[in-house]
């Protein structure tokens, strides 16, 4: 029976060995230990992490796949596809929802940008300059909220995002060496409730460069949501993630005290 060392399963899976670690912390995926204290696994590892990584990407929470993977381990194939399809059609309809939802935003922005383009009036700015939009237009667009789909997650849509990062492997270590190269910079470090906190020195020029990264990592792992705070004294960074991403949380940024 062929059995792996974490390295060499981060290896022949390409998943990194940090997420390996937060798996089997996370009750996805089990390992032996050698006298000596080395995780071992088994062959089925490989196929498990292949199930995982699809089911990460349909946007499936953690505690579902976990699900999943107990009914799988059954042996029955149609007892795993009977419980996908809910979770499948559950997802097609949060993102039709968020895709209505952008379409309404995008065509507000249009209305917006023509007005801006329009005219410009002479003077300071005031209400009616087209700056600020405030209420409903009597006609043509509507302002909406990116409100996430689940109720209890309120003003938080990151969370339901699918954990999917859209980068290739040369650049995924590109983008992880540029964070690694930037936490390290970093004062302290500590956790916060679904995530880290970065402590800086208050330097603008270092907020730009943070701010500039945390930019780019959206536009390739929307699920991941960064907020901020620069004093004249301080300069904070917040990271939050779901929590089916801790694994490549703890690969950018490090593992939290």
């Amino acid at each position: 029976m062929t059995t792996y060392r974490i390295s060499q399963l981060a290896e022949r899976s390409g998943v990194p060995a940090t997420t390996l670690r937060f798996y089997e912390d996370a009750g996805l995926l089990s390992a032996d230990r050698t006298p000596s204290g080395y995780r071992v696994y088994g062959e089925d590892a490989v196929e498990r992490l292949a199930f995982i990584s699809s089911a990460k990407l349909l946007g499936l929470a953690l505690e579902e796949i976990r699900e999943l993977l107990d009914l799988r381990q059954e042996g029955v194939c149609a007892s795993v596809r009977a419980r996908m399809l809910p979770l499948v059609a559950q997802r097609i309809t949060a993102t039709d929802s968020r895709i209505a939802e952008l379409r309404a935003f995008s065509a507000h922005l249009v209305g917006v940008h023509a007005e801006l383009a329009g005219p410009t009036p002479a003077g300071a700015c005031g209400p009616d300059c087209g700056c600020t939009t405030t209420g409903t237009p009597a006609a043509g667009p509507v302002p909406v909220t990116l409100a996430p789909t689940r109720p209890d997650r309120e003003g938080e849509p990151w969370r339901d995002v699918p954990v999917a990062c859209t980068l290739s492997g040369a650049e995924l270590g590109e983008r992880t060496g540029q964070w690694q190269r930037l936490v390290g910079r970093a004062e302290r470090r500590g956790g916060i409730a679904d995530g880290l906190r970065l402590s800086f020195p208050a330097d603008p020029e270092l907020a730009g460069e943070i701010t500039a990264l945390a930019a780019a990592e959206q536009g390739c792992c929307a699920f991941l949501d960064f907020t901020l705070h620069l004093t004249p004294t301080a300069l904070q960074l917040d990271v939050r993630a779901p929590e089916s991403a801790a694994g490549m949380l703890a690969d950018l940024f490090g593992a939290t005290p």
